[in-house]
């Protein structure tokens, strides 16, 4: 079966670039081969600085002969009196077919004229000269460029252009105004060590050709070999250096034949933090940093750099490489200590000259806002404070809040992070430190930054100290509460200020919190209160505050503002429950309740109660116990609703006349309901929910008693009375059930 090979040669392309097109070729060539009925071949993308190539094997010699049927006009237009008008002889002749083979088929519409065509598979090259140009003018990507005088657009210019189908050249040109690139054999080979082309015999022989010509085209060997010289780098000075995913992909597609080239920097630099080091090396340098140990902590005065040069000129290569670290290192030491010169506060009033947006002025504002709502978030703490304990707690941890809020956004007008804008936060854990501040203050104004995801099992991605999560929230909740009081909500894929991922963040942190609470009442029996706690964060009460405050000093309508903010908070929590918890459809409705106002404010009031709920029916619905209470809670809630008893009504006595029982069904299930009362407020109180899923699961047989046993009733009873009393207890028994979810929205055997 035939090959085909694609190989456009172009200048130095981006390395970001070069990696979006390899994905955008891997799904896209395959689907057009698919769409022009050319199935089962098999495709490889390969991509150096210089070039973007594709393979493509098991081809056909050409489409197989498909029949296509094709619909006409309208019966009643293509055909008069049994004889063929204009409209029928138009349509044959445009299809090439004789009027004898026009068929009339009834649709939907109506009766039209149809013709079966035979189309004959047209051969391989044909197809491939047409979809060539597609493949290359069709590729996006940031700041195309146009060169010559036409409309095609690339990331950089394309100089040579091989196509090779088996071992014939395809003879093809892409066209782009004056400039014409004609198809040939002929590819470059690596710049310094091969500066000849090599000739590609066959299609198939173009990774070996290549490599002949010290070009490496598939970037998945690169990686393998630029991670196995790093490595071996490391080794050979004693230490250690780990595989930055985001930099090997980078480094992989800056280099056609990679050699790691160890470089060398004075040992006076190590006195700058090591964040410091490794974010010049990795982020500026596209340099692998060396620790003493796998730890991470200390650094080696080394680096290991991919040189795309000739290996014989690796000590030449790596003296450059240190002239040009030694130099930014040079200028880091003179931000550093330049910055340390005062402490972190006085930095404070730089942030008056910083424009958070305009409409809603500087970063010394945003910081205001920021202090004010910390507050609000500790006020909840004061008022749900459930001993004398939690309250010294809360009091303990307010002032480092405090001032953690203040200072949290100081370090941005320091000359380190101007120059180094990713440093962002480390180095306002830094200066904090150098000026005395709480260490406890540090950490938050570090941890303030970081990002949550709650299926990331393999980082700590919460910060440990109430002050930071106070912070992170708090000045999360700002950006969102602003930029939705400017109108400027997410919708669809659109969301320019990653809004959603502001909230999902700020919304995991006492999801989290909440989480590591409960790992250490299982671990130790009790809660340790120095370093884990619950946040009992109310949002829909802070989102009405916070909305309250902007509407007045902007002038916005409070209740739009507020009503929106908790439809998208709501939208959230939906997405962490199946997104990240990976929380079944159903039982995320079941929990959030569809258009349930109940449901919803009780899910902004304490996420904590959120994710205990989504944890417990996660667990019962695996174990099988949701099985067990389904039937009976949802046959029960659906009869329910016939009545009209308040959804917060959980006590029998008062609402239940055990005059009125005629069968000893009823009078189980009233008892039955008595047992279950106090199973619910441990639940309501203590978020207890195993327990009260027990108690369901126990009342289970007694209420099928009362649908179908021997001793069963007619719920709708002629009394109204009666009716109205058994109507009650299904409802008491519903209500029950609704401390932990909506069961009438649970789908069974899902």
């Amino acid at each position: 079966m035939p090959a085909f090979l694609l190989e456009v040669g172009t200048e130095e392309l981006p390395a970001g670039f070069l990696s979006d097109a390899i994905v955008q070729w891997r799904s896209r060539i395959p689907q057009s081969l698919e769409t022009h009925n050319l199935p089962n071949a098999v495709v490889e993308v390969y991509g150096t600085p210089r070039r973007l190539a594709v393979l493509i094997t098991g081809l056909p010699s050409q489409q197989a002969d498909r029949e296509e049927e094709i619909k006409g006009p309208p019966a009643q237009a293509a055909f008069k009196d049994g004889q063929p008008t204009k409209a029928a002889i138009g349509f044959a002749t445009k299809q090439g077919v004789d009027i004898s083979a026009l068929e009339i088929r009834p649709t939907d519409k109506g009766d039209f004229v149809f013709v079966n065509k035979q189309i004959p598979g047209r051969p391989i090259a044909d197809i491939l000269t047409e979809l060539v140009p597609q493949w290359v003018w069709n590729l996006e990507g940031k700041r195309l460029m146009r060169w010559g005088h036409g409309d095609g657009r690339f990331s950089r210019p394309i100089r040579t252009l091989v196509t090779l189908l088996d071992g014939e050249i395809l003879p093809l040109q892409l066209e782009n105004g004056a400039k014409v690139v004609k198809s040939d054999r002929l590819s470059r080979s690596h710049r310094v060590l091969h500066p000849e082309p090599v000739s590609i015999s066959h299609a198939t022989e173009y990774v070996k050709t290549l490599a002949s010509g010290y070009v490496n085209v598939p970037p998945e060997n690169r990686a393998e070999i630029i991670t196995n010289q790093v490595k071996a780098a490391a080794e050979k000075l004693g230490g250690y250096t780990p595989i930055y995913p985001d930099l090997l992909a980078e480094v992989v597609n800056l280099v056609e034949y990679p050699t790691a080239v160890i470089g060398q920097f004075e040992e006076e630099f190590l006195n700058l933090p090591k964040e410091v080091i490794t974010e010049v090396m990795v982020s500026h340098q596209r340099y692998f940093p060396v620790f003493k140990n796998a730890d991470c902590q200390e650094l080696l005065p080394n680096f290991i750099t991919i040189s795309n040069g000739d290996p014989a000129k690796s000590d030449i290569i790596a003296v450059g490489n240190a002239r040009v670290i030694r130099a930014r290192l040079a200028d880091a030491r003179f931000f550093y200590e330049a910055d340390l010169a005062k402490p972190l506060e006085s930095f404070l009033p730089q942030l008056e000259t910083v424009t958070f947006r305009e409409e809603l002025g500087s970063v010394r504002a945003k910081v205001d806002r920021i202090c004010k709502i910390t507050e609000q978030i500790f006020q909840q703490f004061f008022a749900q404070a459930q001993s004398e304990d939690e309250k010294s707690f809360w009091e303990k941890n307010l002032p480092l809040a405090r001032r953690a809020a203040l200072l949290c956004k100081a370090d941005l007008v320091t000359q380190m992070v101007y120059e180094f804008p990713e440093l962002q936060g480390i180095m306002g854990e830094k200066y904090a430190l150098a000026s005395g501040e709480d260490p406890e203050v540090a950490k938050a104004i570090a941890d303030h930054y970081r990002t949550v995801r709650l299926d990331d099992k393999e980082l700590e991605i919460v910060p440990i100290n109430i002050p930071g999560q106070v912070v992170a929230i708090a000045d999360r909740l700002d950006t969102l509460v602003c930029l939705f009081g400017l109108g400027l909500i997410p919708s669809g894929s659109s969301d320019p200020f990653a809004l959603r991922r502001a909230a999902n963040v700020l919304l995991s942190i006492p999801i989290q919190a909440h989480r590591k609470e409960r790992e250490e009442k299982a671990a130790t029996a009790a809660i340790n209160i120095t370093r884990y706690i619950r946040l009992p964060i109310n949002f829909s009460e802070l989102l009405e505050q916070i909305a309250t405050d902007f509407a007045t000093n902007f002038n916005k309508d409070k209740e739009s503002l507020t009503t929106a903010l908790k439809d998208f908070f709501l939208q959230r929590i939906r997405t962490i429950l199946q997104e990240e918890m990976r929380l079944d459809y159903d039982l995320v409705n079941a929990i959030l309740g569809e258009n349930d106002p109940e449901y919803a404010e009780r899910a902004l009031q304490d996420l904590s109660d959120v994710d205990q709920r989504a944890t417990c029916l996660q667990v019962i619905r695996q174990n099988g116990t949701l099985d067990k209470i389904y039937e009976t809670v949802n046959r029960s809630t659906r009869l329910a609703a016939q009545g009209d008893l308040d959804f917060q009504q959980l006590e029998p006595q008062s609402l239940i006349n055990p005059e009125l029982f005629q069968k000893s069904s009823e009078s189980a299930f009233y008892n039955a309901l008595i047992e279950l009362a106090p199973e619910t407020k441990a639940a309501q109180q203590n978020r207890d929910y195993w327990s009260l899923v027990t108690a369901l699961a126990k009342i289970a047989p007694t209420v099928s008693t009362f649908f179908d046993g021997e001793d069963s009733v007619l719920v709708m009873d002629a009394n109204p009375d009666i009716k109205q009393n058994r109507l009650n207890l299904l409802g008491l028994l519903r209500n029950h059930a609704r401390v932990l979810a909506d069961f009438g929205a649970i789908v069974k055997n899902l």
